[in-house]
C-alpha cells in the first residue's frame, strides 16, 4: 500500500512539473553589418545569428520572414487586395485597385539572398514570397545552439505599407521588417505567416548593428546608439569622421526585444526627455510648423509611463523613440513608426499613446498577433482611452470606454461583422478587421471589468504583466489569472466574444405594483448571457442590486463603477426572463436603469431604463 502510494505521488509530482517547465521559447543574437546606398534606395546586407533551440524538439528545417518581398505585382499581397476590392485596406488601394500592381520595377521591394550557411557550412533554401524555407545542414538538438551567417542585397520599395523609401511626408527611409527574420518556433510549430499586410510574430533576440549611411542622415531607431559623438543629430559636439565614401556608421544595440527597426533622413531634429517612472523618450522628426504639436505633447508622454506602470506594469527598455516614417503608425521594439502632421495636439498625442502604448502588448507580453490581433490591438485600445481619458476627460461619457462602444453598436448592425478569432490577414473587411481587432479586442476588457468588478480586473491584469512580461502569453493564460483571482467561470465569455458576433441584449420588460412592493421583469432578448447590474432611483435614494449569472458560479464582491451593491440570486443563462420584487411602491420609484456605469455593450441600450 505505501509503495501504491508513493506512486502516485511521484507521478502526479512528475506531471505538475511536467506541465510547469512545458513553457519554452527561442532566442537570437543577431549582429548586422548594412552598407546603404542611399542614392539608389539600396543597401548590401551581412548577418551572423546565434539561434538557441530551447524547445523538446529537433529542428530539420527553419524558416525566416522576407517580408520585403511583398512590394511587388502579383504577390499575395497584392492578389489579397485585387480580390478584396474595396473592402480591402484603404492604404492599400486606390478606389479598390491595389496599389502593388503598379509598382515600377525599379521600386518593387526585394530581398536578394546570396548564400546562407549553418556552422560554415552552405544550406539550400527556397524562396516561396515572404518565406525563405532553409533546410539544415545539421539538426538543432533540443536546448542546443547554432549559427547561420548570410549574405544578401535589398531594395528599399515604393512606401505601400509601413516600409519604404519617400513617405508622403518626405521621409528618405523607412526601415522596418527590413532583414531576414527568422521565424518563430513554439508549441504551436513555426509561425510561418505570408506577409499579406497585418500583423507580426517573432522570437526574443538580441541585436548588434551597424549601418553605413551617407554623412548626411540621421537615423532614428528602436535601439541604444553607441556612438552618439560620432554621428549627426545627438549631441552638439559630435565628432564626425566619415570614411573615404563620405559615410557615418551608426552603432545600435537591443536586448531581448522582438525587432529591430530604424528611419533615416537628411533633416531630422533628435530631442529627449525623461519620461517619469520610464525611459528616455526620443523624439526623432523634422521640425517646422507642420510638426508643432510635437512639442506640446512632451508633458503628456513623460506622464504617460507612469499611469501605465501604476495601472499594468512597468515599460521594460531603457529608451523609446518616437520617429517620424511610415504610413501612419505602426510599433516596433523601443520605437514607433508615425505620421507627424498632425492637425491638432489631441490627434497627435492619441496617436502616441496608442503605438507607444503597443510595448505592452505587441513587445512585452508578445502575444501571437498574426493569430490573435485582438489581444495586441484590442488591449492597446483599452490602455490608449484609459490614458487619454485621463489627459483629456470628457463629462458627457459614463467611463472612458464610451465612444468605442457606441461605435460597436452601431456597427453590429451592418451585418458585415466577422469573428475575433479569424487569423488577422484572413478577415474578408477591412472594417470587420478593425472592430473585431481594435474594438471588440477593447471591449473583452470593459466588459470582464463589468462582470468581475474594476478592482479586480485592475489587480488581475498586473499580475498578468508581472507573470508573463517578455514570455508570448496566450488567451488563455490571462484567462487563468483572470479566472484565479475572481473564482469565476469566465470561458463562456470568452467564447462568445471571440469566437461569435452573437451579442448583448437585455431589457427592463415589465415593472409592476404589487401591493407595497414593486415587482420587476427583465428579459434577455440577446444572444450572449450575461450578469446584470442595475440601478432603482426612489424617493428614499439609489439602490444597487446585481444578478449574478449562473454560468460564473460566483459573483462579484465589489466594484468602484457600481458602488455598494445588494447582490440578487443567480440568473440561470438557459432562462428568458428574470422577476425580482423590491420592498418599494412603484409610486416611489423615479427611475430603474440597467447599467448605470455604461460599459455593458448592449446593442439596444433604449430599452434599459424605465423613467416613471
Amino acid at each position: 500500500m505505501k509503495r501504491l502510494i508513493l506512486f502516485v505521488l511521484l507521478t502526479a509530482f512528475s506531471c505538475i512539473y511536467s506541465q510547469q517547465s512545458a513553457y519554452y521559447q527561442q532566442f537570437a543574437n543577431y549582429k548586422m553589418d548594412i552598407e546603404v546606398d542611399a542614392k539608389n534606395f539600396t543597401y548590401q546586407g551581412k548577418q551572423t545569428l546565434d539561434y538557441s533551440n530551447n524547445s523538446p524538439d529537433e529542428l530539420r528545417t527553419v524558416y525566416f520572414h522576407l517580408y520585403w518581398n511583398a512590394f511587388k505585382p502579383g504577390s499575395m499581397m497584392d492578389q489579397r487586395v485585387s480580390n478584396q476590392g474595396k473592402n480591402g485596406d484603404y492604404r492599400l488601394q486606390r478606389d479598390g485597385i491595389s496599389r502593388l500592381a503598379s509598382i515600377p520595377k525599379s521600386e518593387e521591394g526585394a530581398q536578394n539572398i546570396h548564400w546562407i550557411k549553418q556552422n560554415g557550412k552552405n544550406l539550400k533554401y527556397e524562396i516561396q514570397g515572404t518565406i525563405m524555407k532553409v533546410e539544415l545542414s545539421e539538426t538543432i538538438k533540443p536546448n542546443s545552439k547554432t549559427t547561420f551567417t548570410m549574405e544578401w542585397d535589398a531594395n528599399i520599395p515604393m512606401l505601400i505599407r509601413r516600409a519604404g523609401r519617400n513617405n508622403r511626408e518626405g521621409i528618405d527611409m523607412t526601415m522596418t521588417q527590413w532583414y531576414p527574420k527568422i521565424a518563430e518556433y513554439d508549441y504551436d510549430g513555426w509561425a510561418t505567416f505570408d506577409y499579406i499586410g497585418r500583423e507580426f510574430h517573432a522570437p526574443f533576440s538580441n541585436y548588434d548593428v551597424h549601418i553605413k549611411i551617407d554623412k548626411d542622415y540621421i537615423i532614428g531607431a528602436g535601439g541604444v546608439l553607441q556612438n552618439p559623438s560620432q554621428v549627426k543629430g545627438y549631441e552638439k559636439n559630435s565628432k564626425i569622421n566619415a570614411d573615404t565614401n563620405s559615410k557615418l556608421d551608426w552603432h545600435f544595440t537591443a536586448n531581448n526585444i522582438l525587432d529591430f527597426a530604424w528611419a533615416a533622413d537628411r533633416d531630422y531634429t533628435i530631442e529627449s526627455f525623461k519620461a517619469e517612472q520610464g525611459p528616455i523618450i526620443y523624439y526623432v522628426y523634422q521640425k517646422s510648423d507642420k510638426t508643432k504639436f510635437w512639442e506640446q505633447t512632451k508633458p503628456y508622454i513623460a506622464k504617460f509611463y507612469k499611469i501605465m506602470a501604476e495601472n499594468f506594469g512597468k515599460y521594460q527598455y531603457p529608451s523609446y523613440s518616437f520617429i517620424q516614417g511610415g504610413d501612419g503608425g505602426m510599433e516596433y521594439g523601443m520605437c514607433t513608426m508615425i505620421l507627424g502632421e498632425a492637425k491638432n495636439l489631441e490627434g497627435l498625442l492619441g496617436l502616441m499613446v496608442h503605438e507607444g502604448g503597443h510595448s505592452w502588448n505587441q513587445q512585452i507580453l508578445a502575444y501571437n498577433e498574426s493569430v490573435r490581433p485582438w489581444m495586441d490591438e484590442g488591449f492597446t485600445s483599452y490602455y490608449e482611452d484609459l490614458v487619454m481619458d485621463t489627459f483629456f476627460p470628457n463629462p458627457g461619457n459614463k467611463n472612458p470606454f464610451s465612444g468605442n462602444i457606441n461605435a460597436y453598436i452601431n456597427f453590429t448592425k451592418s451585418g458585415i461583422e466577422e469573428p475575433a478569432a479569424w487569423l488577422g490577414d484572413h478577415h474578408d473587411n477591412a472594417t470587420a478587421y478593425t472592430y473585431a481587432s481594435y474594438i471588440k479586442g477593447e471591449l473583452f476588457l470593459v466588459q470582464l471589468s463589468y462582470i468581475m468588478g474594476e478592482e479586480e480586473m485592475k489587480r488581475s491584469m498586473k499580475e498578468f504583466f508581472e507573470t508573463w512580461k517578455l514570455k508570448h502569453p496566450s488567451d488563455r493564460d490571462l484567462m487563468h489569472i483572470l479566472q484565479k483571482n475572481s473564482g469565476m467561470d469566465l470561458t463562456w465569455f470568452r467564447n462568445y466574444w471571440i469566437n461569435t458576433t452573437k451579442t448583448i441584449d437585455y431589457a427592463i420588460q415589465f415593472v409592476e405594483e404589487d401591493g407595497f412592493s414593486t415587482k420587476i421583469t427583465f428579459s434577455n432578448k440577446g444572444t450572449v448571457p450575461m450578469p446584470i447590474d442595475f440601478t432603482v432611483r426612489s424617493n428614499s435614494g439609489n439602490q444597487n442590486f446585481h444578478i449574478p449569472l449562473s454560468l460564473t458560479h460566483t459573483w462579484k464582491k465589489s466594484d468602484s463603477s457600481l458602488g455598494k451593491f445588494t447582490s440578487l440570486p443567480y440568473w440561470t443563462w438557459t432562462q428568458k426572463e428574470y422577476t425580482i420584487s423590491l420592498p418599494i411602491k412603484k409610486a416611489e420609484i423615479i427611475l430603474i436603469e440597467i447599467d448605470a456605469s455604461g460599459r455593458l455593450a448592449d446593442v439596444n441600450p433604449t430599452d434599459n431604463l424605465y423613467k416613471k
